[in-house]
């Protein structure tokens, strides 16, 4: 029987299908909260081969390469962001692929595309490790990329992620820091336009007059934890199986069987299908303010809200996800009724027919399984202090508070030492 051999290969092929599950992630998620990033590492690369398979190569070095970066290690996390790049830019230069096997199995079948915002990001995590490794040069090329990126996808999409606000925003102060005024002004108004079209507050960092004759500090504070995909299944009937099915998203047809099988009035019980959910990470600090030499300097304000850019991301997705999911379960439910067909008919046998169309039943609903693939290891929101002081070495520390405006702990970020003009970029991660 055709459509049983077809489904016992599609299950065998699902049992190659992995990602970390949300237990991984949160495992991960409690050493980066306990900021022992290198243990964080490890773990990731102990359990490489299970987490992360050939397809989702990309998602695995994005994953160490933010790890990586927490742990202040910017060469080694550039180099991660670098095999990222390479294998993101190989596959979206090959056509998208692989609808058969996302419409028979799941959509973990398919290569591991970045989302738009997750791409973006690597252009902002490989200039701040730069700027890190005192190479502003190296900072510009990625800031250029970034608006490149951006200005591409402005041109190709109408709604949804369009640009990113922090992206450009940052882009705006490399090129301010290597001296490219025009790229720094066009930036920095993209930056704002997407900031008031996302409906968020503006960074507002005051310029005193005599800044040329200051150094000025930016402290970047990642915080909090992503909301993480799981899997989440639900009873749906066949008519919304069918309405869904019949609906194809932008870019997407309806499949020839499908079309044939909703001609054919194909009805029946209601159907166990997966989709991803998010759901959210508890963390308790919820603002910071920094202090240089034991004096207060300023608040930090948030200029990236992650955790908004994945639960929006995943509703721009959930009608293409819809569609795919209820397709399969349309072929699916066809290659039962086939399966029950066939084998009654060879053996004569109405009984042999409802344990054919059992097994092949079995084998389908094996293979359904929700796509919960996720740059995870990045932070819920990114927050910046800008603070100018006068040129020399000065000890700086950010401090964080609850929700309540206690404070509960803080961070000695060193001694840095700043010239007049010049500006020195740091970075910490907080996740409890």
């Amino acid at each position: 029987m055709k459509a049983q051999a077809i489904l016992i290969c599609v299950a065998l092929l699902c049992s190659a299908c992995g990602a970390p599950s949300l237990r991984d992630k949160k495992e991960i998620n409690r050493l980066v909260a306990a900021q022992n990033f290198t243990a964080a590492v490890a773990r990731l690369d102990k359990d490489k081969k299970k987490l992360y398979k050939e397809k989702d190569a990309a998602l695995y070095f994005l994953d160490k390469a933010a790890l990586l970066h927490d742990a202040q290690q910017p060469a080694q996390s550039d180099a991660a962001l670098s095999s990222a790049q390479d294998v993101i830019d190989q596959l979206y230069a090959k056509s998208v692929t692989g609808a058969l096997g996302t419409l028979l199995i799941n959509d973990l079948t398919t290569p591991y595309y970045a989302a738009p915002y997750e791409n973006a990001l690597t252009f902002f995590y490989r200039g701040m490790n730069f700027l890190q490794l005192n190479n502003l040069s190296a900072a510009l090329v990625e800031a250029r990329k970034a608006v490149f990126y951006l200005d591409h996808l402005r041109g190709a999409k109408s709604s949804g992620y369009r640009d990113d606000a922090f992206v450009q925003y940052f882009a705006s102060l490399v090129f301010e820091s290597g001296g490219r005024r025009d790229d720094a002004r066009i930036s920095r108004q993209n930056a704002l336009n997407a900031y008031q079209r996302n409906g968020w507050p503006e960074p507002d960092f005051p310029v005193p007059p005599n800044a040329d004759k200051l150094g000025e500090i930016l402290i970047f504070h990642y915080n909090g934890l992503l909301p993480l995909l799981k899997s989440q299944t639900m009873q749906v009937g066949w008519d919304k199986l069918l309405v869904w099915a019949s609906s194809p998203a932008e870019g997407e047809s309806v499949n020839p069987q499908v079309q044939n099988a909703i001609m054919a009035g194909l009805t029946g019980r209601a159907v166990t299908v997966a989709y991803p959910v998010l759901e959210k990470q508890p963390y308790q600090v919820q603002t910071s303010f920094i202090t240089a030499d034991g004096l207060f300097m300023q608040n930090t304000q948030k200029v990236q809200d992650t955790s908004a850019l994945v639960e929006d991301y995943l509703q721009e997705r959930m009608p293409g996800l819809l569609f795919r999911l209820a397709t399969r379960a349309v072929i699916k439910q066809t290659a039962v009724v086939q399966a029950r067909h066939a084998a009654a008919q060879a053996a004569n046998d109405d009984t042999v027919g409802e344990l054919a169309g059992m097994f092949v039943n079995f084998l389908g609903a094996l293979s359904e399984k929700a796509d919960t693939r996720q740059w995870f290891t990045l932070p819920a929101e990114v927050r910046l202090s800008r603070i100018f002081v006068k040129p020399g070495t000065h000890e700086i520390k950010i401090w964080f508070k609850d929700g309540h405006g206690n404070i509960i702990g803080g961070q000695n970020l060193g001694s840095v030492r700043v010239r007049a003009g010049e500006r020195v970029f740091l970075h910490c991660r907080t996740a409890k």
